[in-house]
């Protein structure tokens, strides 16, 4: 069983059965806040997402789909974004320390 939880750690926003996220779809999910570090992601289904204010830092989003997923605020320092396909219209600022 896969739960995935806000930053804080209180509030669940995702439970799904298996042991990885490589491949899901997660298309419109609500991860809004959610504590994504280190996760696998590869091949995800994670168009028209909230990724908003969510900690991606280190996640693997190779081969991902991202389009018109909400990614304001999110944290990705780290991630692998290889072949991640995201809409061309967004800008998304990412701080290296």
């Amino acid at each position: 069983m896969i739960v995935v939880y806000d930053k804080k750690g209180f509030t669940k926003l995702l439970e799904m059965p298996g042991y990885s996220l490589r491949g899901m779809d997660l298309r419109g999910v609500n991860l809004k806040e959610a504590n994504l570090i280190q996760v696998d992601l590869t091949g995800a289904d994670l168009r028209d997402a909230n990724l908003e204010l969510a900690d991606l830092r280190l996640v693997n989003l190779t081969d991902a789909d991202l389009t018109g997923a909400r990614l304001e605020g999110a944290d990705l320092m780290g991630a692998n974004l290889t072949n991640t396909k995201m809409d061309n219209k967004k800008v998304i600022p990412i701080q290296i320390a």
